[in-house]
């Protein structure tokens, strides 16, 4: 049995200090026999979803040039997902909301029980607050998320930094370990028992006012 999990470096940096962490989750992933592959959009130019809602026909976003629909296709294939993001301001990088907002959004097939992982760097602060952006994109679509030893997060300003930060590097080779259990479990599991249904149909709107 082959297991792949999609990483997406939300960073301007390709090889700055997400990469840096990504980097480490990647490594004790492939020892542990899961295949990796990493996509860098921080540095593309990416716009954000207008509700157009033609991917609701088409099953794919109407924009069809900055990596989003190409990430679509290896997201369906991938047992799990990590989406790495540097700080700004408190949050996660506007350029890699505005790529997750419409790979969510604009992807048809099921995301259940794929497993979702966030990372997170910062210089100081405003890490906590961006890790828990990301991980309600996971939250939302039936993504069991990996967690670590402590929260998924690096600390540095340039990757150096991030060499120097044990800690951090330990979480991450821990989130690594963890994901490849959950993994394999799940693949395990679903042949045993199947998935967990999923209902589907009410939606809380109070059309009537009241």
């Amino acid at each position: 049995m082959s297991y792949k999990v999609l990483l997406i470096n939300g960073s301007p940096h390709a090889h700055g200090c997400t990469a840096a962490a990504l980097d480490e989750v990647c490594r004790t992933l492939q020892n542990e026999g899961i295949e990796t592959k990493t996509i860098h959009i921080g540095n593309k130019d990416i716009r954000g979803c207008i509700a157009c809602n033609s991917c609701a026909g088409s099953g794919q976003c109407v924009f069809d040039n900055d990596m989003v629909n190409e990430a679509a296709e290896e997201f369906e294939n991938a047992d799990g997902l990590i989406v790495g993001s540097p700080v700004y301001y408190g949050s996660p990088n506007g350029t890699l909301l505005s790529f997750l907002d419409r790979l969510f959004y604009s992807t048809p097939y099921s995301k259940h029980m794929k497993v979702g992982a966030a990372v997170v760097s910062c210089r100081r602060g405003g890490n906590t607050a961006s890790f828990d952006v990301l991980n309600k994109y996971f939250t939302i679509s039936g993504m069991p998320v990996a967690s670590s030893t402590y929260w998924n997060q690096v600390h540095g300003l340039i990757a150096e930094d991030v060499a120097k930060d044990l800690e951090g590097l330990q979480i991450m080779r821990n989130l690594g370990r963890n994901m490849a259990f959950m993994i394999k479990a799940i693949s395990d599991a679903k042949e045993k028992y199947g998935l967990p249904e999923v209902e589907r149909g009410v939606m809380t709107n109070f059309s009537d006012g009241k």
